[in-house]
């Protein structure tokens, strides 16, 4: 019997469960790229999920692996906690996987395109507002493009504005900001595409399996937050300390202390 349990695609299991439906993978790129969805003939998914490398990375995380009609290599990945080294992790993914591409008697001009899109669930690009942002290798002067086979697309959930901007993928973020099936089913009503996502989401929200594949990462990604949450609380508290003695050292009494601090 069906319950009003539904999946939030924000929890990286449920969104590559639903990316697994063609027509989703299609409409999600076609907004992601800015390009017409009669562009994209076709698209595979590869079930691979990348290592941790580092400490401060979540177990295990769930990416998208895809390749279109054109042999453009894409990953798609959503972090959900704040990662300071972002950048340099997702360019070391991208350059991997151009690396990757490089084997016995191939040729540099062989190369194809690869793409990395990333879902934030935080505020990282600091210097602008706009909740999608593409970046490119280029001269620093003239902005001339060195290369075109590396592309980061950054999608910062926070930063969705609450007026609609009339394109695909303000919807598409708002699809996966949301909670509540009525936000899904008025959605769904956008485009086919959206559509095609709201069908899935229902169905792996009624399996049981995967609901508890999904509640197991739900936790794991749950614990992994409050830990981040916790150290980062915890430096800021050994950086406040830090100071307090220093100001000591200094001569400031503590009524000082407290009133520069406040």
């Amino acid at each position: 019997m069906k319950d009003d349990f539904i999946m939030s695609p924000k929890v990286d299991f449920a969104f590559k469960e639903i990316m697994r439906d063609e027509t989703v993978r299609k409409g999600f790129l076609s907004a992601v790229l800015g390009i017409k969805d009669t562009k994209i003939k076709s698209t595979v998914m590869f079930n691979t999920n990348l290592p941790k490398i580092h400490d401060d990375e979540k177990q295990g995380i769930l990416d998208v692996r895809l390749t279109m009609n054109d042999n453009t290599e894409i990953d798609i990945e959503i972090q959900l906690a704040y990662m300071k080294s972002w950048a340099d992790r997702s360019t070391f993914y991208l350059s991997k996987m151009l690396v990757e591409q490089i084997g016995i008697n191939k040729k540099y001009t062989n190369i194809k395109k690869c793409i990395g899109i990333n879902i934030l669930d935080f505020d990282y690009i600091r210097q602008t507002k706009r909740f999608h942002t593409v970046y490119h290798v280029s001269e620093d002067t003239e902005h001339i493009k060195y290369t075109d086979v590396l592309e980061w697309h950054i999608v910062e959930l926070p930063k969705l504005p609450s007026m609609p901007d009339g394109s695909d993928l303000y919807n598409w973020v708002k699809f996966i900001n949301s909670q509540s099936k009525e936000d899904f089913k008025m959605l769904a009503n956008e485009n086919i595409y959206l559509k095609a996502a709201y069908e899935q989401l229902e169905i792996i929200s009624q399996d049981e399996q995967k609901r508890l594949e999904y509640t197991a990462r739900q936790k794991a990604l749950y614990d992994y937050n409050t830990i981040v949450e916790e150290n980062f609380e915890r430096g800021r508290e050994q950086e406040r300390n830090a100071l307090i003695e220093k100001m000591r050292a200094k001569g400031y009494t503590d009524e000082q202390i407290r009133e520069l601090l406040e």
